[in-house]
């Protein structure tokens, strides 16, 4: 039975481990379910389930049938919990069935969420915060190391530390992310930048114009190589501390205000430059607008 199901589940999925390669403490069956004994996953990775999609599916079930089985658990109280296939469960709710062609399997419940994981991850149907979020909970529920997350579901240590520190990102660019307002090209150049408000004023760009990730990219390196040094007065002068915060002080009020990461320099003689980048003529229009503004008032 063993091979049955992996062959269901991992055809052309090379790159990940199958179910079958992990421990869970007992062989598979396939039984006909009833779908009122059985309960969802609460660890689910998947967040997020589309309902055009799912009515697609339940319309596709009621003409064809259920393709593939889902896999349970047993819960106790007869009663079975989900492992892989919620979506599958909440199409065939939908379509009015009543029964499920189910595999039955014993897992812990640190099993349960691996498989859930890898069965989401092959299936592609987990978007990047989502996935992220799974990996959190597996290291942080079962104190497991990357490299020992690494070695249990089959991705790199890198690719999962890449994934972590999209959790690092400003809440507005995870749900953008989520929402494939942007894509993971895209999350990984805006965490290069140092600050929030600069990643957020990039996403909010990126968004509006729809930049590619190679034109993110170039304006990323533009605002990188911008140079930030301020040189403070003479050692001598006895205000050179509060004269080096009030420039760090006006600098960063001129970054909030023209949401740009503004430059500020000065020698030792009082000269500088005030210099505001622009990643777009868009972006200068409205730099533009604010100097307008000022002169209005």
């Amino acid at each position: 039975m063993a091979k049955q199901t992996k062959s269901v589940l991992g055809r052309g999925l090379g790159s990940l481990i199958t179910m079958d390669d992990l421990n869970t403490g007992g062989s598979s069956s396939i039984s006909e379910i009833e779908l009122s004994k059985i309960i969802p996953n609460p660890g689910q990775p998947r967040r997020v389930f589309d309902e055009d999609s799912l009515e697609e599916l339940a319309t596709s079930i009621k003409a064809l049938g259920l393709v593939q089985p889902i896999t349970l658990r047993e819960a106790g109280n007869d009663t079975y919990q989900i492992i892989s296939g919620e979506r599958r469960y909440r199409a065939l709710l939908k379509a009015g069935l009543t029964t499920v062609p189910a595999y039955i399997k014993k897992a812990s419940d640190e099993n349960v969420m691996e498989m859930a994981l890898i069965e989401n991850i092959q299936r592609e149907d987990l978007n990047p915060i989502e996935i992220a979020l799974a990996f959190q909970t597996l290291i942080e529920s079962y104190e497991l190391t990357q490299e020992k997350l690494s070695e249990r579901i089959g991705k790199k240590r890198a690719t999962i530390a890449n994934f972590l520190r999209l959790l690092k990102l400003p809440a507005e660019i995870q749900m953008g992310l989520k929402d494939k307002k942007i894509d993971m090209g895209h999350a990984k150049l805006l965490l290069s930048l140092e600050d929030t408000s600069t990643q957020l004023m990039v996403y909010e760009q990126i968004v509006e114009y729809g930049f590619s990730v190679r034109k993110t990219e170039e304006i990323i390196r533009a605002l990188n190589e911008e140079s930030e040094t301020i040189t403070t007065p003479t050692p001598t002068a006895k205000k050179q501390p509060n004269q080096a915060q009030d420039y760090q002080l006006l600098k960063k009020h001129l970054s909030d205000f023209f949401q740009s990461k503004v430059a500020f320099s000065i020698n030792d003689k009082g000269m500088g430059k005030i210099t505001i980048p622009f990643i777009s003529t868009e972006d200068l229009e409205r730099i533009i607008r604010l100097l307008d503004s000022i002169k209005g008032v």
